[in-house]
């Protein structure tokens, strides 16, 4: 229990402990009996695998060590289970993985997970370490300072990630569509970052906040950006849950909270054990009664954020735009062995209010052709992949699809690169470390040379004829074709980090503004809606975007 900063009691606070310790024994002989069924018999196949074991331990041609033996055997029962979040991290690494979660560390600022037999990116920070250097949600790691790691548990390939503040890791990276690995080379640094980085008050009264994580203090940071809109007459608000790769649970369902009405369910735990079941439900009743919300969501949007988002699309309080989510719905429990050893284990799954999962099953399924759909930022773009999705019907009854992942009310892209831009673009990938650290370059010395700059500034042919000719002073060697091809990604990229380096976040979301469309789809939905209800109504007669 615990309360919050205006003294209301906070009662959605989870009461499970982090770390469940499990301690087992069996007593008696073993079960061995005539005519028992061996597959219904755990006793009986458990002394069976004893029995191999022994008999390789003392009769096979080489000499085998026994406790490799059992490791290997732990590691194939867990590899079964055919779910990338379980596994068995060593007593050594459990110990210098909490030191380094509970203490300052020094990290990549990514969030990982284990998919197509990958560990993958399902986000980079914004303002990390991995973004500031090209780092994309998809991409698939296959090296970490040399380590090869493409059939690595995610907890190991965390363990390589992180390190000191200031120190460098090298790595590679799969990324669709580009046949070679990409290298990169990042500076660790400590990941401190704001839930909501600016609040600013768009056309019309209609307020944006984007969440950037779900941390410690994202329900303080929601809530106090949205009373100070308030105060500058907000009518309507845009609330941006797109890269945000969740965080903590209770900051989920807190952020939730501030929207719903008192006893409305938030999200559900469902697991074979009846410890695992569970419904988290509003305490309090809608701080912002009608307000009008959209939210927009990208498939870079991840575990807490889906809880938040798929809560209020169930309940019918805001209108969902943009792309399917990623998927990321299950929930792991530690348990701690014998020899003190831990095991991860997913022991529940996610569920919206209505029943629909979170957890993407089979992620393989929902996607493009990620050779040729890429945005403006150069990110492959999922499609709205309806088709075969079960269907559900929202507390209003409106239809709302299952299926993994929350699938938008209205699906509309980002902007689209043409084919030929997608081409050029394929063609900087495989540079792209030694390309950011040109931008980079690039970056300081427009700022020095414009000193009168100011926001909405383009970029002109010749500003990008010189950039071209910088690169191979980092022996950068892309062809003058693909430049050209990817004229308008460069053009984006740059005018950005111009004004991410002049004016910080906010300048950064000025200067891009124009090739969101996701955000101005959203405005022009709230243009002239009062209410959540009349905000429904339009949703409903818009239609969503199809990828060509």
């Amino acid at each position: 229990m615990q309360s919050s900063p205006d003294g209301r009691k906070m009662r959605w606070t989870i009461s499970a402990p982090t770390l469940v310790i499990v301690l087992s024994s069996m007593a008696g002989g073993w079960l061995l009996q005539e005519g028992v069924n061996r597959s219904d018999n755990v006793y009986v196949r458990v002394r069976v695998l004893q029995e191999v074991m022994e008999r390789v331990q003392s009769n096979f041609v080489d000499e085998i060590d026994q406790g490799s033996l059992y490791d290997s055997a732990i590691d194939g029962l867990i590899r079964e289970l055919d779910d990338p979040h379980s596994s068995l991290i060593p007593a050594s690494a459990y110990e210098d993985l909490r030191i380094r979660t509970e203490g300052e560390y020094g990290g990549v600022g990514l969030e990982v997970s284990h998919r197509g037999g990958y560990v993958t990116v399902v986000s980079p920070i914004p303002g990390g370490p991995s973004e500031r250097v090209g780092i994309r949600a998809g991409d698939q790691f296959v090296g970490i300072n040399g380590v090869v790691v493409d059939s690595m548990e995610t907890n190991e390939a965390v363990g390589l990630l992180r390190g000191r503040p200031g120190t460098e890791v090298k790595i590679s990276v799969l990324r669709p569509g580009i046949d070679d690995p990409i290298e990169f080379t990042i500076e660790r640094d400590v990941i401190r970052l704001k839930a909501v980085p600016f609040s600013p008050m768009l056309e019309d009264g209609i307020g944006y906040v984007p969440l950037r994580t779900v941390s410690e203090t994202a329900y303080d940071e929601v809530r106090s950006a949205i009373d100070s809109l308030k105060e500058q007459g907000l009518r309507a608000v845009v609330f941006d849950l797109r890269g945000n790769p969740g965080g903590l649970l209770d900051q989920g369902i807190a952020v939730t909270d501030l929207f719903l009405e008192e006893g409305q369910t938030i999200v559900e735990t469902r697991g074979r054990a009846r410890t695992q079941n569970g419904l988290y439900d509003a305490s309090f009743p809608d701080r912002y009664p009608d307000l009008p919300i959209v939210v927009l969501v990208n498939a870079a949007s991840a575990s807490a954020s889906e809880i938040v988002a798929g809560a209020l699309q169930d309940h019918d309080r805001a209108v969902v735009i943009g792309e399917t989510t990623f998927g990321k719905g299950s929930v792991q429990s530690l348990y701690r062995l014998t020899d003190g050893d831990v095991l991860r284990l997913t022991t529940a799954r996610w569920y919206t209010p209505i029943g629909r999962s979170i957890q993407m099953e089979q992620p393989s399924d929902h996607t493009v052709n990620e050779r040729h759909v890429l945005s403006i930022s150069g990110q492959t773009v999922r499609s709205a992949d309806r088709n075969g999705r079960p269907e559900f019907k929202s507390f209003s009854g409106r239809v709302l699809y299952g299926g993994g992942g929350i699938t938008p009310d209205l699906f509309v892209t980002p902007e689209l690169l043409t084919p030929t831009e997608v081409e050029g673009v394929r063609g900087i990938f495989p540079h792209l470390g030694g390309f950011t650290i040109a931008m980079f370059n690039f970056s300081v010395e427009y700022l020095q040379e414009h000193p009168e700059l100011e926001p909405g500034f383009r970029l002109g042919d010749s500003d990008l004829d010189h950039f071209f000719n910088t690169l191979s002073e980092v022996e950068v060697l892309i062809s003058q074709e693909h430049f050209d091809g990817a004229e308008r990604f460069i053009r984006y990229q740059l005018e950005r980090d111009i004004a991410m380096r002049a004016w910080g976040d906010v300048g950064q979301f000025d200067q891009a503004r124009s090739y969101d469309r996701q955000l101005v789809r959203a405005i022009g939905l709230l243009d002239g809606v009062t209410t959540a209800t009349e905000l429904l109504r339009a949703a409903s007669e818009a239609e969503s975007d199809r990828i060509p």
